[in-house]
């Protein structure tokens, strides 16, 4: 998919995440995940580390060369997006307490990934 697919998609997703509260912290987190996904790769594409029909859809599940690499070029994305894959395993296919703040911190981890993202955009006209 082509960076300005994955932006339009990413935006939309969030659209939709800002009318939840933390109190809807499952959802807030697979939005999180969803939207954090396509950021990621408007940077692997961007930098060149995959190609427009290589979609990433987890940063944990990419080959081991691959991730090694993306974790030294952007390594502030990596961790972002595996922060909010580890708070879908413990709270929303698990059932750890603190939901609401897990939905912050899943919010905190996805701005980091819009940030860098976006921050090889044009502004906007």
């Amino acid at each position: 998919m082509r960076i300005e697919a994955h932006r339009a998609k990413a935006q939309t997703i969030e659209r939709s995440l800002a009318r939840l509260s933390a109190a809807d912290y499952e959802t807030v987190i697979e939005a999180c995940m969803l939207a954090g996904t396509h950021w990621l790769n408007i940077l692997l594409h961007r930098t060149g580390m995959s190609a427009p029909e290589c979609d990433t859809t987890h940063a944990e599940f990419m080959p081991g060369g691959e991730r090694r690499k993306a974790a030294v070029v952007i390594p502030d994305a990596i961790r972002a997006l595996d922060t909010i894959e580890a708070l879908r395993t413990t709270h929303v296919r698990g059932n750890l307490g603190g939901g609401p703040d897990a939905a912050h911190r899943a919010l905190d981890c996805l701005a980091v990934l819009r940030e860098q993202a976006l921050a090889g955009d044009p502004p906007a006209r």
